[in-house]
Parts: C-alpha cells; structure tokens; sequence
C-alpha cells in the first residue's frame, strides 16, 4: 500500500452527481435559462437582436466551460457549490451540458419562425426538467433504460400546455384548433424525447418540438 489518503470526490470538491441524482439546483438553473431565454425573445427583442445578445451569451458560456474544464482544480477549491449544483461527474473533463444547451437555442431562433422557435425553447426550459424531477421522484414505469412513462407523461403535459398558450396568444381564430394543435404537438414529442438516441437531449428537444410545432402549425393553418 502507498499509503496515500483517499480523498471521496465530495471532500475533494470535484462534481460526483449523475443523470440519475435529482440535483435540482441544475434543473432550477435550466428552467429559469429557457424561461428567461424565450420569455426575452417573445417580449423585448426582435429576431435581429435575440441573435446578437443570444449568440455573444453563447460564446461566454462555451469560453466558460473551456476555463473550467482547464482549471477544474481551481473551481474544485473556490467554487465547490458549483461542482456540487450544477456539474455532474462525467461532465469534470469534458463540456458540459450548457454547450449543447446554449448552440441548440441559438440554432432554434436562427431556423424557425418565431413561435415555433418559442415552443422549442420553452419545451426546453421547462419540459424538460419537470421530466427529469418527475421520472426520478415519482417514476415506477419504465418505458427504456433512462425514460419512465410519469416522467414522458409530464413532458407530454407541459409541452402540450406550452403549445397552447404560445399558439393561442394573439390568435382569433378557434380555440379548438389551437387545442388539437397543442395535442398533436404533445404527443410527438413525448414519443420521441422517449427515443434512445446517443445525442444530448439539450440539443434535440428544441430542434426536434420547434420543427414539429412549425409543421403541425402550417397544416392547421395556424399563424406563426
């Protein structure tokens, strides 16, 4: 034996959270990033400027990341509740999910008209972390590996919600359609956030529910 102290990550300082522990500071993070993101695109800015302020925040978060994974002794020493909040243990050496996050919303905003991008991201902000809260606390049915049917139903809920408030806003036209639209919207993308695919999910939800929200739209004949 050496006989070396072993140091567990949690004195070291070093991120020892997984996908499976609830970490709700990093989800209560996530949702107030996708809240604050859409909510200032809907109310405050016009698409030329949501690009230039949401492409410079972009850039700082990936220069960020890059600083932290460099020195992730440093954040380890000065900034432990960073690592115990927000970081997960695979993440110590390589980006984090805030990259993916970040490039997935500003690809969103940059591709579809503006309610659909506003889907997307509010899918995003809140879809999704209220899925990851409700499979891990309340989750018995499990549909793959990382996915149970409470957690899907919740997205499917909150998504469905979302639709109908960002489609119905400003609309005159029949709350019914608004409604099926929202459903078909829902529905779609519960199944395929379920998907076992090897891709950040940060990245694929906005991309996948703005481009399902705009296609659904179109042949309702709903404004976007």
């Amino acid at each position: 034996m050496s006989g070396e102290e072993v140091v567990s990550p949690e004195e070291s300082g070093a991120p020892s959270a997984t996908r499976h522990d609830l970490q709700l500071g990093r989800r209560l993070f996530h949702l107030f990033n996708g809240v604050v993101t859409a909510t200032a695109y809907a109310l405050l800015f016009t698409h030329e400027q949501v690009v230039h302020v949401f492409g410079i925040v972009a850039c700082v978060v990936y220069v960020g990341d890059r600083i932290r994974i460099a020195y992730p002794e440093a954040v380890a020493r000065h900034a432990p509740a960073v690592n115990r909040l927000f970081v997960r243990a695979e993440e110590q050496m390589r980006e984090s999910a805030m990259i993916p996050f970040a490039i997935a919303v500003l690809l969103t905003i940059l591709t579809m008209p503006k309610r659909a991008a506003l889907v997307g991201i509010y899918a995003l902000g809140i879809a999704d972390p209220l899925a990851a809260v409700v499979g891990i606390r309340w989750g018995r049915h499990r549909i793959t590996p990382t996915r149970t049917f409470e957690g899907s139903f919740a997205f499917f809920t909150a998504t469905t919600a979302i639709s109908a408030v960002v489609l119905g806003w400003g609309f005159g036209g029949s709350p019914f359609t608004v409604a099926w639209a929202a459903v078909i919207i829902g529905v779609i993308a519960a199944i395929c956030e379920t998907l076992p695919v090897r891709i950040d999910d940060n990245l694929t939800i906005p991309l996948f529910v703005g481009f399902t929200t705009w296609i659904v739209a179109a042949a309702l004949a709903l404004p976007l």
